[in-house]
């Protein structure tokens, strides 16, 4: 079985996850294996990022951060054995902001995802969100993957 590189660019980012343009949030893996993955985002700074409110990037945009990068290993880890699921965040708990907002935040931001256990139907995860070693934003999230789904198939087509 061949696994993808390690590290990854924002490009080879978007080619694996459906948030296209702006709303690809992350700019780079630092490292992943089978259980985690972890990358890193200076788009909380942008002006022009798609989650901004008036008042500025609220915390909570933490857990977008996290699914993104949660998607990407899903894709990632599916790149070695097929294409990956279609899946949809079900629910968060135990989430954690310890700011207010990110975009105030001056240092790069550092997301973590860990599979904490998974089936064909669903995946745990615990997620942290952090800015040169301070926490953010963490919690867990349920992931619910779709049967038979694939990214970009027209419906009624079949894998």
């Amino acid at each position: 079985m061949s696994f993808p590189p390690q590290t990854l660019t924002r490009d080879a980012i978007a080619a694996r996850i459906p948030h296209q343009g702006r709303m690809c949030l992350l700019d780079r893996v630092l490292e992943w294996d089978e259980g985690t993955i972890r990358c890193r985002a200076s788009s909380h700074r942008d002006a022009d990022n798609p989650l901004r409110a008036p008042s500025g990037l609220p915390a909570t945009s933490g857990i977008e951060y996290a699914a993104q990068a949660m998607a990407l290993h899903g894709a990632l880890l599916a790149s070695a054995t097929g294409a990956p699921r279609v899946g949809y965040l079900a629910s968060v708990r135990s989430v954690t902001l310890h700011v207010g907002r990110l975009d105030t935040v001056t240092d790069d931001l550092d997301i973590r995802a860990e599979r904490v256990t998974g089936d064909d139907h669903s995946i745990l995860y615990t997620f942290a969100v952090e800015a040169a070693g301070k926490p953010l934003v963490s919690g867990r999230a349920a992931v619910v993957l779709k049967a038979d789904a694939r990214p970009n198939a027209m419906p009624g087509s079949r894998p």
